[in-house]
C-alpha cells in the first residue's frame, strides 16, 4: 500500500515539475517576443498592415456663361520621405546625401543650411541601426505646385522613386478662383465642419464625382502611406457646371456696388441682374463690411429678408389697377401736405412738398407715402377688403420663394388679416402698402419686377444652365415659367407707364439716360422705425428696382444698399446711380440693347455713309448689322468701296494692284497698313479716324518709299 502511495506522489511531482518547466519556457519566450525582439516584430507587423483608403476625385469646374473659369481644382502636392524604403541602400544614401541637403536648403527651405539638412536626413536614416524601424513618412514640402514638384522629383536620391529613393508624392486638389472674389458667395464652398454654401454646396455631388480606393501601408506613428502611385480603383472626376453668370456684367455690378458702399460708408449691399425673357441670373453681387475690408461675407441678395419700402408701391398700385379702382392716372388725389393720421399714428412723406393734392401719376413718380396709403386704405380699408388686397399680392407671386439653386432663401413674410400670429392692426394696411410690415428678399422682389418687364410672365431665376462632362452636355436646365401671367395686359401696360414716369419726371430723374430708356422705382426704407416717429439713431436702406431698355426690356436689376451714413441715404441718390452704372456698362457691351438703324424715310445722299472702303466681307457685315440695304454687282473683288447715290448705297470695286501703291482713302488704319506694307511701303500716320488723304498717289511704284496717311 505504501509503495502505491509513493508511486502516486512521484508521478505527481514529475507532472508538477514538467508543468513548471513548461511555464518557465512559455514565460521566457513571451519575454523574448515582447521585449527582446519587440522592434523586429513590430516593424514586421507594421509592414504587413495594409488597408484601402478613400481617394477623392478631381472636383469639377464651375464656368461662366462664356466658358471662363469661376472655380477650378488646381493640383498641389505633398512631398514626404521614407528613410527606411526597402530599396534605399546605404551606398545610395551616402553618395547622394550632400547634394540632396544642398538642394533642399537652396530650393525648398532656406531657413536651414545644407549642413543642418544633412544632419537631419542622416538622423532619419540611422535612428535604428539594425534597419528595423525608423521614421517612414517625413514631410519635406507641403502644398507644392506642379512645376516645383517636378523639380524636387529630380533631386539626388529622390529621383530613384518610391522604393529605391524613398520619395512619396501625394497629389491633392486645391480649389482656385481665377477671378478671386468675383461672385464669391454665389460660387460658395464646401468645407469640413461647415455648412455647404452656394453652387459648390448645392451641386456638391455633381462636382465631387465618385471616390476611388488606394492601398495604403501603416507605418509607425499610426500613419498611412500609399504603396503605389496609382489607385487600385480610380476615382471618377466630377462634372462641370456651366452657370448663367456673365463675367462682364458681374464685374460691372460688383465694381459699381463697391464704389457706392465706399462712397456712402454703407454697412452692406447687393445687386442682381436678371435676363427678362428667361430668368437667367447674369450677375449677383454682395458686398459687406469686415474688419479686413469689403468682402462677400453673406449672400444678402438671396438670404436677407428686408422691408422693401417704396419699391413695393408698384405692387400696391397694380393691385388697385387690377381690381378696377384706378383708371385715370391724371386724377388728382388729396395728399394733405404730406402728413396724414391713420388711427393714432402719423404718416409722413419722405420729402416735404407742401402740396394739398397730386395726380395719381405724380403720387407714384414722386413716391408719396401719404398718397399711396390713403388710396389703399380707401379701397381696402375694412377686414374683408384687406384680405382681398393680400390675396391680390399673392396672385402676383409675392408670397412664394424663387427656388433658386443656392441655399439660404426664406419664404416671404406677408401679414394675414384675421390671423392672430400676424398681429394685424388698424395701421398695418397703410404701412404695408408702402413696403413695411412685410419681408421680401431682393431676389424675390426682382422676380416680381422681372415679370412686369416680361409682359406679366413670371420666370424662375436660375444660375445653372447645364452640367457638362468633358465638354459634352449631361443635363440642361431650361427656363421655367412660374406663372403665365401675374396680371392682365392692361395692368402690366399701366405698370410700365408708371415705372417710366419715375425716371422721366420722378424721384429717379437723376439717372435718366440719353441713349436708352430705364423704367424703375426708388425705395428708401427706415430700418429701426416705429411708424415713422422721429429717432435720432434712425438707419436707412436705399434701393432701386427696374428694367432696361424700358420699351423692350432685356435685363431687370435690383440694387439694395443698407445703412448708408454719408452723402445721402435716399434710393435716388445711393442705389439708383449704381443701377445706372450697371445699365450703362451693359448698353456699351451688348449690341442687343441698341436700337437698330432702320430709316423709315428715304435718306438723302448726304445723310448716307459713303467714301468708306475695306474688305468686302467686313463692309457687308457692317451693313447687315446696321440693317441698311445696299446694291452691288455680281462679281466683286475682295476690296470694295461704298458710295451713296440718290437714296441708295452701292458697293463698287476698289482696284488694288499687286505692285503699285493702291488707294486706301476711306479705309480704316488696319486695312490701309496691311495693303501698303505688303507692297513695300513704309507707313507714317497722322490724326485719328479713317484715311482721308495719302501722300503717295495711287499707281506709284512703292520701292521702299514712305507713305504718310492723314486720318480724319
Amino acid at each position: 500500500m505504501l509503495n502505491i502511495k509513493n508511486e502516486v506522489l512521484l508521478n505527481l511531482y514529475v507532472v508538477a515539475f514538467l508543468t513548471l518547466v513548461a511555464g518557465l519556457l512559455i514565460f521566457g519566450r513571451l519575454y523574448q517576443l515582447s521585449v527582446v525582439e519587440a522592434p523586429k516584430w513590430q516593424a514586421k507587423s507594421d509592414s504587413l498592415y495594409l488597408k484601402f483608403v478613400d481617394v477623392y476625385a478631381d472636383r469639377g469646374n464651375i464656368l461662366a456663361d462664356d466658358g471662363s473659369l469661376l472655380a477650378t481644382s488646381v493640383p498641389y502636392f505633398d512631398i514626404h520621405f521614407d528613410a527606411k524604403a526597402e530599396g534605399l541602400t546605404n551606398q545610395v544614401f551616402e553618395e547622394g546625401l550632400d547634394s540632396l541637403a544642398f538642394l533642399l536648403s537652396t530650393y525648398v527651405d532656406q531657413h536651414y543650411t545644407p549642413g543642418a539638412y544633412k544632419l537631419w536626413l542622416d538622423s532619419l536614416r540611422n535612428i535604428y541601426p539594425d534597419n528595423t524601424r525608423g521614421i517612414r513618412y517625413v514631410p519635406i514640402a507641403m502644398d507644392v505646385p506642379y512645376p516645383k514638384m517636378l523639380q524636387i522629383k529630380n533631386f539626388p536620391i529622390f529621383r530613384l522613386g518610391r522604393n529605391k529613393g524613398g520619395l512619396i508624392v501625394e497629389q491633392k486638389p486645391k480649389r482656385d478662383r481665377p477671378f478671386k472674389i468675383l461672385a464669391q458667395r454665389t460660387i460658395g464652398y464646401v468645407r469640413e465642419g461647415a455648412l455647404p454654401v452656394g453652387l459648390e454646396g448645392a451641386f456638391d455631388k455633381v462636382l465631387g464625382g465618385s471616390q476611388g480606393k488606394q492601398m495604403m501601408l501603416r507605418v509607425p506613428g499610426d500613419m498611412y502611406i500609399p504603396i503605389n502611385d496609382l489607385a487600385e480603383i480610380e476615382p471618377r472626376a466630377g462634372d462641370d457646371l456651366v452657370t448663367t453668370i456673365d463675367i462682364n456684367i458681374q464685374d460691372a455690378a460688383e465694381s459699381a456696388l463697391l464704389k457706392a458702399c465706399e462712397t456712402h460708408d454703407a454697412d452692406h449691399g447687393c445687386a442682381i441682374v436678371m435676363e427678362v425673357k428667361t430668368g437667367a441670373v447674369r450677375a449677383i453681387a454682395n458686398i459687406g463690411r469686415t474688419p479686413e475690408g469689403w468682402w462677400e461675407t453673406f449672400n444678402y441678395a438671396v438670404g436677407e429678408r428686408v422691408e422693401p419700402g417704396s419699391m413695393f408701391k408698384l405692387a400696391s398700385f397694380m393691385a388697385m389697377v387690377e381690381d378696377g379702382h384706378l383708371d385715370d392716372f391724371d386724377e388728382k388725389i388729396p395728399v394733405y401736405k404730406g402728413k396724414m393720421k391713420f388711427y393714432d399714428e402719423e404718416l409722413l412723406d419722405a420729402v416735404p412738398h407742401g402740396q394739398d393734392s397730386m395726380t395719381i401719376r405724380d403720387i407714384f413718380a414722386q413716391s408719396s407715402n401719404v398718397g399711396t396709403a390713403s388710396l389703399v386704405q380707401k379701397y381696402y380699408g375694412d377686414n374683408r377688403k384687406s384680405a382681398a388686397f393680400v390675396k391680390r399680392l399673392e396672385s402676383f407671386g409675392l408670397d412664394q420663394t424663387t427656388e433658386i439653386e443656392v441655399g439660404g432663401e426664406e419664404k416671404p413674410y406677408i401679414k394675414q388679416p384675421g390671423d392672430p400670429k400676424s398681429e394685424w392692426s388698424g395701421t398695418t394696411l397703410p404701412w404695408m402698402s408702402i413696403g413695411y410690415e412685410l419681408l421680401l428678399s431682393p431676389l424675390q422682389l426682382l422676380q416680381f419686377y422681372n415679370a412686369v418687364a416680361n409682359d406679366g410672365r413670371m420666370m424662375r431665376p436660375y444660375l445653372v444652365q447645364r452640367i457638362e462632362r468633358y465638354g459634352k452636355p449631361v443635363k440642361e436646365f431650361q427656363p421655367y415659367v412660374v406663372r403665365r401671367s401675374i396680371a392682365s395686359r392692361g395692368t402690366i401696360r399701366k405698370a410700365h407707364e408708371l415705372l417710366k414716369e419715375v425716371v422721366l419726371t420722378g424721384t429717379a430723374k437723376n439717372i435718366r439716360p440719353s441713349k436708352y430708356t430705364i423704367a424703375g422705382k426708388t425705395g428708401t426704407a427706415q430700418l429701426n422705425y416705429h411708424k415713422f416717429k422721429a429717432d435720432a439713431g434712425i438707419r436707412h436702406q436705399a434701393g432701386f428696382c427696374g428694367f432696361f431698355p424700358a420699351d423692350d426690356p432685356v435685363y431687370s436689376c435690383i440694387v439694395v444698399i443698407s445703412e448708408p451714413k454719408r452723402a445721402g441715404y435716399h434710393g435716388a441718390e445711393v442705389a439708383a446711380p449704381v443701377f445706372r452704372a450697371i445699365a450703362d456698362r451693359c448698353f456699351a457691351m451688348k449690341p442687343e440693347l441698341h436700337q437698330p438703324i432702320q430709316p423709315k424715310t428715304k435718306l438723302a445722299t448726304a445723310d448716307l455713309p459713303s467714301l468708306n472702303a475695306g474688305q468686302k466681307r467686313d463692309v457687308r457685315n457692317a451693313l447687315e448689322w446696321l440693317n441698311m440695304p445696299w446694291y452691288e454687282s455680281d462679281k466683286l473683288p475682295d476690296w470694295v468701296s461704298l458710295s451713296a447715290r440718290n437714296d441708295s448705297l452701292i458697293l463698287r470695286t476698289r482696284l488694288v494692284a499687286d505692285k503699285t501703291v493702291p488707294s486706301v482713302v476711306g479705309m480704316g488704319l488696319k486695312d490701309a497698313i496691311y495693303l501698303l506694307e505688303n507692297r513695300g511701303c513704309k507707313v507714317k500716320v497722322q490724326g485719328v479716324g479713317k484715311v482721308a488723304r495719302q501722300s503717295l498717289a495711287p499707281g506709284t511704284r512703292a520701292n521702299n518709299t514712305t507713305c504718310v496717311l492723314y486720318l480724319e
